[in-house]
């Protein structure tokens, strides 16, 4: 019997990881094909410390090696209900495996772990997989990621734009615009002011100051400015395997008309290009949104993201977006009260709606 064989007759086993696991769970995702940066190991400590979610990081071996991780978290709230995700705050991460026998043992454990908690449901968010086998769950085919390749010549970057959408960031130019790395107060104000404009509630500051300081040279601050140096938009992106990944974005009202959104992304191309990036993720959308048109007119096309539930003590597939008509009211409610009540009230509503 050959080794391969062999090997594959010893059974999985997967326990929960604990911080003694890091290092081998960080080497499992930066060798495995499919890891992304919503799998790597600082998101264990940014969920738990900013928002109160238990994780339940899930860890498959085969003796002594790992051939499997499933990265989980908790999240109970009174208004939005009792899930285990994977994972809240970001648009994909799902199980990550060496072969069907660990796929199958991580999806035992974490159905297994989510009847033990006695949630709503367990949530699978992932990239499509074209060859893994369906498990039969029910699904939500609102998200779409926009990913694609950018080259190192800036100017074939910019050529790449569609015309009328390279018009806008040409008239950005045109508007004196500067880019700088900025400083998390400027930004967390742009955030939540733009978050307020659009009646949903706003993370905590120290959300962001987590990200920045668990992700460390990953993780990035860009400020665009006016010709006076006053801040007009901002980002905040992560990077991973050559992948710029702009995760947080706000602005003022007084953005639009210097177009300083446009400029912000091109900037952002710019420099994930300097940085050695040959991948622009413009992050997640949902169909039929304003967010979803502007990433299309830059000329990216829309992958279909696989959200999966299974339903625990839940009824159905959980709607808790904005899209949902039953919080019109309430995002109109929300745009109408005063920023310091919003910013105070926000971050114990949010840690519910990611």
């Amino acid at each position: 019997m050959g080794a391969a064989a062999a090997a594959d007759r010893v059974s999985v086993t997967v326990t929960t990881a604990s911080d003694a696991d890091a290092r081998a769970w960080t080497a499992y995702v930066d060798a495995h094909p499919e890891g992304t940066v919503y799998h790597c190991w600082p998101w264990r400590r940014v969920l738990a410390e900013a928002f109160a979610h238990v994780p339940h990081y899930l860890v498959a071996r085969r003796g002594e090696r790992v051939v499997g991780v499933l990265p989980l978290a908790q999240v109970k709230t009174l208004l939005f209900g009792h899930s285990l995700s994977s994972l809240p705050f970001c648009p994909y991460a799902g199980p990550l495996a060496d072969d069907s026998q660990a796929a199958q043992a991580l999806d035992q454990a974490a159905v297994a772990l989510a009847e033990k908690l006695r949630v709503d449901h367990l949530e699978y968010r992932r990239l499509p997989a074209p060859d893994e086998t369906a498990r039969g769950w029910p699904s939500n085919d609102l998200y779409v990621v926009f990913r694609k390749a950018i080259s190192p010549d800036h100017d074939a970057n910019l050529n790449a734009i569609p015309r009328k959408q390279r018009a806008m960031v040409r008239k950005g130019i045109k508007n004196g615009l500067t880019a700088d790395a900025g400083d998390l107060d400027t930004f967390f104000d742009l955030f939540a002011d733009n978050v307020h404009r659009h009646g949903t509630p706003a993370h905590a500051r120290r959300y962001f100051a987590l990200l920045l300081e668990a992700f460390g040279e990953q993780a990035d601050l860009l400020i665009v400015r006016d010709p006076q140096g006053n801040p007009l938009s901002g980002v905040l992106s992560l990077y991973y395997r050559g992948e710029a990944l702009p995760m947080h974005a706000g602005d003022y009202a007084s953005a639009r008309d210097l177009a300083a959104n446009d400029f912000k992304y091109w900037s952002l191309m710019r420099h994930a290009v300097e940085r050695g990036c040959t991948v622009f993720n413009y992050g997640r959308s949902k169909l039929g949104t304003g967010p979803y048109d502007f990433k299309k007119n830059w000329g990216f096309e829309p992958t279909p993201l696989v959200y999966e539930y299974k339903l625990v003590r839940g009824q159905g597939v959980p709607q808790n977006n904005p899209l949902n008509p039953k919080y019109r009211l309430m995002i109109e409610t929300w745009r109408r009260m005063p920023r310091w009540f919003v910013n105070a009230v926000g971050p114990h509503l949010v840690r519910g709606l990611g």
